[in-house]
């Protein structure tokens, strides 16, 4: 336990996406810093779809990237189709995709790893925490080892008392060919945390040399990919097609016929899927209506004759399977190289975490991922991030850093999660967020840099990326500042506006819906030397500005709420005048602020009456609130 080679600052528990983010990210910091999993050979496996990104992901993605992240580098690294999806749609609801090479993307985010000053990769099964009056100390493996650390994160996605369903049979697993995390999981139990159960699922994997492709339509990824990281210049490997089938009234059939062999119909699997990826015996229960669901057929590599099925996520017996897959046009004779299944594994109630990740009866243990209860890669290494970043500086004894609501997704999910809890896999939505006009997708390390710098989470690369970025911004801004006409000058140019005698800068008048950079451009033509990004940065910016100013209020209010500080100390059952329902909500979540507990189910505004008097003569009284650093 006393020699160099045990001690750490941070331990992270877990080799997946929050596993890795978090990682990095505490190592980034200068903590010393290791990551404990299974197999060093799987570290940054994607155990489902070979894809990262999408609506409300992508945003998150570029917001890992904007903290000098692993995820958007690795899936720039592997990404083989790239989408910008919403295109037609503004640009507060678009969302970068790519679809991915899993062994580049495993290559890649392993690469970025071992290339980490501060990180030590260790091999080995974590059993039980070390203990030290309620606090963590360190961390022991099933096989005898122990390691000593003021700070664990756990990330064990679905091995923790993972339990795998294919019809009738079921095996304990993390996924398949992996063992589940038993010993840990009873030992979380033992701690007495608030555990649950859900499920996800994964469809089968289709030999890509049995399909009939040209019997197929084709959706190609776009002619100019719009990447993740800041840092990536190009693509970096060959770009492919994906193919498209639909079910069929047949395969419908055949589902319908086997629904009492489907484990989650038959009682066999208890815990509460996603709601927005359900398996194919959902979709023909829910909606019977439809007679066939598209289907993405998703090479998983360029040298691999692999196919992932987008669509069709099954825990269907393995005979039904293979009856409903061929029951669909192209699919005819196809072979099946592994069955789907479905998953059963623990989580805690995220409501239990401070929005630090730090877990409020174990202090100096962290959680991120799907232990949390949220589904997605990039949900999971979202929340990695910020339990890692809050790892190093509890090791550093610093105050957590909190990402609030109207800074990042980030911010977005983590309130959502500690102060809502789940009933379901979580997953993230721009339509999760009051103010996604402004935390759109192309202003992450904006929004994300200044802190990012702040906490020293920057690389020598991306701090003068940034900086360079910024300048560039402020400089087209102040240009387009001082250039100006009035209306009669703008329509002698071909440019309408209110004739209302007013002179409009540069930037007001490219708010119009009919005005482009174009149009700017030749009155004014030294505005041709803007790069291209921040043409397009500038253009959303003063299309949105109308928007963004009101929004600016609605934020000014949500501070004033988020600025009352509840007591560390306050009893919520001892409120004369909250129902017990609400009070026992609220000893729940423990809200730190007036505007968390507005945000708790069922609050009503008596009851934030009463919460504003105990927050009131708090202040007055000066009882003191956890101190965090606010982001």
């Amino acid at each position: 336990m006393n020699s160099p080679q045990s001690r750490f600052d941070v331990i992270v528990v877990g080799g997946g996406h929050a596993g890795t983010e978090a990682a990095a990210a505490a190592a980034r910091m200068g903590a010393r810093t290791a990551l404990v999993t299974q197999r060093i050979e799987t570290i940054g496996i994607m155990s489902c779809n070979p894809a990262i990104g999408g609506l409300g992901k992508g945003h998150l993605v570029r917001e890992i990237d904007a903290l000098d992240g692993i995820m958007g580098r690795a899936a720039d690294a592997a990404g083989i189709q790239f989408r910008l999806l919403n295109r037609r749609k503004g640009p507060a609801v678009r969302g970068p995709r790519t679809q991915a090479d899993r062994k580049l993307y495993r290559q890649a985010v392993q690469r970025l790893l071992k290339a980490q000053p501060n990180l030590t990769l260790i091999e080995g099964e974590a059993d039980r925490l070390l203990l030290d009056d309620g606090r963590v100390a360190g961390l022991v493996l099933s096989d005898g080892r122990s390691f000593s650390s003021p700070s664990v994160v756990l990330t064990t996605g679905t091995f923790l008392n993972g339990l795998i369903h294919c019809g009738e049979h079921t095996e304990p697993a993390g996924r398949v060919g992996d063992r589940p995390s038993l010993g840990l999981a009873a030992h979380l139990k033992e701690l007495a945390l608030p555990l649950g159960r859900l499920k996800t699922g994964t469809p089968a994997r289709l030999d890509g040399r049995t399909i009939h492709w040209d019997r197929l339509e084709w959706q190609h990824g776009d002619a100019e990919p719009e990447l993740f990281s800041e840092l990536s210049t190009r693509v970096a490997v060959p770009q492919i097609a994906c193919g498209i089938t639909t079910t069929t009234p047949e395969a419908h059939e055949i589902i319908r016929a086997n629904l009492h062999r489907a484990p989650m119909y038959s009682g066999q699997i208890q815990g509460r899927g996603p709601r927005y990826c359900p398996s194919i015996e959902d979709k023909v229960v829910r909606f019977a209506d439809k007679t066939n669901h598209q289907i993405f057929l998703e090479p998983e590599g360029l040298d691999d004759p692999t196919v992932y099925p987008n669509g069709i996520s099954t825990s269907l017996p393995v005979d039904v399977q293979q009856a409903f897959i061929r029951a669909m046009p192209g699919l005819e004779d196809v072979q099946i190289i592994r069955p789907g299944y479905a998953i059963e594994y623990d989580y805690v109630d995220p409501r239990a975490l401070d929005p630090t990740l730090e877990l409020r009866a174990c202090r100096g243990l962290f959680l991120a991922g799907q232990i949390n209860g949220t589904t997605g890669y990039e949900e999971a290494g979202a929340q990695g991030l910020l339990a890692g970043i809050n790892a190093a500086r509890l090791a550093g004894g610093q105050d957590g850093v909190v990402v609030d609501r109207t800074k990042a997704y980030l911010g977005v999910m983590i309130d959502d999660l500690v102060t809502q809890g789940v009933t379901e896999p979580y997953r993230m939505f721009t339509s999760r967020s009051e103010y996604r006009l402004s935390l759109r997708s192309d202003n992450a390390d904006e929004r994300l840099g200044p802190l990012g710098e702040d906490l020293g989470l920057l690389s020598t690369e991306r701090r003068a990326h940034f900086t360079a970025k910024q300048n560039a911004l402020r400089h087209a801004m102040t240009v387009l500042g001082e250039r100006s006409l009035t209306p009669n000058e703008a329509a002698a140019q071909g440019i309408a506006l209110n004739q209302d005698g007013r002179r409009r800068t540069a930037f007001e008048i490219l708010s119009y819906p009919t005005v482009s950079w174009g149009d700017l451009r030749r009155v004014w033509p030294e505005l041709g030397e803007v790069p291209e990004k921040i043409v397009a940065r500038v253009e959303t910016d003063a299309k949105y500005a109308v928007y963004l100013d009101r929004q600016e209020r609605d934020i000014a209010a949500f501070r004033r709420d988020e600025d009352l500080a509840l007591p560390e100390s306050l009893s919520f059952t001892s409120i004369s005048g909250l129902s017990a329902e609400l009070s026992v909500k609220l000893e729940t979540v423990r809200p730190r602020t007036l505007g968390q507990a507005s945000r708790v189910e069922g609050i009503t505004p008596a009851a934030l009456t009463l919460l504003v008097a105990h927050a009131k003569a708090a202040q007055r009284s000066k009882t003191p609130a956890r101190s965090l650093h606010e982001a």
